[in-house]
């Protein structure tokens, strides 16, 4: 393919793709923490109905010492573990339970009612949540995991938009857009006044991840050689992992969500302000007919990368006729999301990347999302979940480079779906193994996301890549959004969220295996092309 060639003619893998990769890979650190915040700025933390202002006298009680926890007994129930019901008060205060000497009083007979004034949480680990300050405990809780859901609706949202915006006007421009974007909407919903307008800017926050992460990754690998490829892929996924571990450390320094929404939004500012020295795709600019841009753009790479004669010698008319008369043609034909199914190749290609993509996403954040089940520590649980990344990356981009792309991807997916499955039957009081058989499974799905992206990169032409991606980030985020709902199954069997959530990439890891081999091979850039050679 002739734009392969005409990069290895202006440096290859050189100063500005190094340079570019570093300016689009380092937002991915923040993108991370915006996704993953709600384990932190949504955690649930202990509670109880909260003790009405009174006085002892007014129950005809002879006033006594006693402390919070003492008094607790007359006004809300105790479990068997002598821990205070979350939901549930008496009607009346029983003062008699101050009076036992058992430690556990039966209180089965006891009329209870929900909580009438209130709750009162355990700030020992956060100050503030989303859950403390508007209630979403009890009755509410499931507004916790609809918040979720609503912003991962946004990235939908975006995917479907602004994936095909891009292919219309350009990667560079819509990227900038969501930068700007991604930097308002996150820092307004640091001040939201209540709970409607904090999912209302969660929404629009996801719509701008969205529109990043395609056109990111695109502007990246675009201008980056074939057999570079993996490796710069990695990197990229390898700071999102990063972006994992910070945000730990974000949220244990600022244990307040208000405080932490600003530390992950106002630096995308600065993102916004650099973003304007990224370079639009040479291969989108030749296929939208402007080759004259296209020229400049390549003469600019060739000039930082140290090739300046090289860059100087790329005439309009040679490029043309010796390197990429076809990216040319192509452009001669507006693609839609149509074109995905339209062809035998595109159409098996599309229908395939639709259960990959929503199995991954719908495993990992199924993992991911409620690191409170876990029992320990979620700053320690969030930072093994993002250390475990490395590896399983790193070991990814291996397999990619010598074993191939489709057999890595259904390893990627097999492996960790059985281990959730496996998951699912072992004891809520075995944490270790059940902390251990998630992170192995967190890593593998996260890997999957490594392999996916550069795989449905080199599956589909130039001239519908965008919207293939957006196509198949549309998919993940169905699988993405269904993933908190699944949780809620937990109140009618324990392990049954796990059976759902690894049954599906079981299945995915199979449809892989149809899918053709793109290890070493250049970016396909027509249809017509990959019709003829599959």
């Amino acid at each position: 393919m002739g734009f392969s060639d005409l990069m290895d003619s202006v440096g290859g893998l050189g100063r500005f793709q190094f340079i570019n990769s570093a300016l689009l890979i380092i937002p991915s650190i923040i993108m991370a923490s915006h996704t993953l915040m709600q384990n932190f700025s949504a955690a649930v933390p202990d509670h109880h109905c909260r003790i009405p202002n009174f006085t002892m006298s007014n129950w005809n009680i002879t006033p006594l010492a006693l402390d919070g926890q003492t008094l607790l007994k007359a006004f809300v129930p105790h479990d068997g573990k002598n821990k205070p019901s979350r939901c549930l008060q008496f009607t009346e205060p029983q003062w008699h339970l101050l009076f036992l000497n058992q430690s556990v009083a039966n209180t089965s007979g006891l009329q209870t009612e929900p909580c009438r004034y209130g709750w009162t949480y355990n700030k020992k680990e956060f100050n503030e949540t989303i859950v403390t300050e508007w209630d979403l405990v009890c009755d509410l809780r499931h507004l916790k995991q609809m918040s979720q859901t609503v912003y991962m609706g946004g990235i939908l949202a975006g995917a479907i938009i602004l994936g095909g915006l891009s292919d219309k006007f350009g990667r560079r421009r819509i990227l900038i857009f969501s930068y700007l974007k991604l930097a308002v909407s996150g820092t307004c919903t640091a001040f939201s006044p209540s709970f409607s307008v904090f999912c209302i800017l969660r929404f629009v926050t996801g719509m701008a991840i969205s529109g990043i992460i395609l056109n990111a990754v695109s502007l990246n690998l675009e201008w980056i050689p074939i057999k570079s490829r993996t490796i710069m892929g990695a990197m990229n996924s390898f700071s999102s992992s990063t972006g994992q571990i910070a945000l730990a450390g974000f949220a244990y320094v600022t244990r307040d969500w208000r405080t932490l929404q600003l530390v992950i939004s106002v630096p995308i500012f600065f993102f916004f302000f650099y973003s304007w020295w990224i370079p639009e795709s040479a291969r989108w600019l030749i296929i939208n007919k402007k080759p004259d841009e296209a020229l400049k753009q390549i003469r600019r790479v060739a000039r930082i990368n140290g090739h300046v004669k090289e860059g100087e010698a790329i005439t309009l008319e040679v490029r043309i006729s010796e390197h990429i008369q076809q990216e040319v043609q192509s452009g001669k034909k507006i693609y839609t999301a149509i074109d995905l199914f339209h062809t035998p190749y595109m159409r098996k290609t599309t229908v395939c990347l639709m259960v990959l993509w929503c199995a991954t996403s719908f495993g990992f954040y199924g993992l991911v999302m409620d690191l409170q089940r876990f029992g320990v520590s979620v700053f320690l649980v969030q930072v093994i979940f993002g250390a475990i990344d490395f590896p399983a990356k790193a070991l990814c981009a291996f397999s990619m480079m010598f074993i191939g792309r489709r057999v890595t991807q259904a390893v990627l997916l097999l492996v960790p779906g059985l281990l959730i499955l496996a998951n699912a039957f072992v004891p809520y009081e075995l944490q270790t193994l059940r902390t251990t058989l998630a992170v192995l499974g967190k890593g593998m799905l996260g890997a999957s996301f490594t392999c996916i992206y550069m795989y449905t990169l080199e599956l589909y032409p130039t001239v519908i890549r965008q919207t293939g991606m957006g196509f198949g980030s549309t998919m993940a985020r169905v699988g993405s959004m269904t993933a908190p709902m699944v949780t809620m199954l937990e109140d009618y069997l324990y392990g049954l969220p796990l059976m759902v959530y690894g049954t599906l990439p079981v299945i995915a890891g199979v449809i892989a295996v149809f899918l053709p081999e793109t290890l070493n091979m250049p970016l396909p850039e027509t249809i017509d092309y990959v019709e003829k050679v599959t």
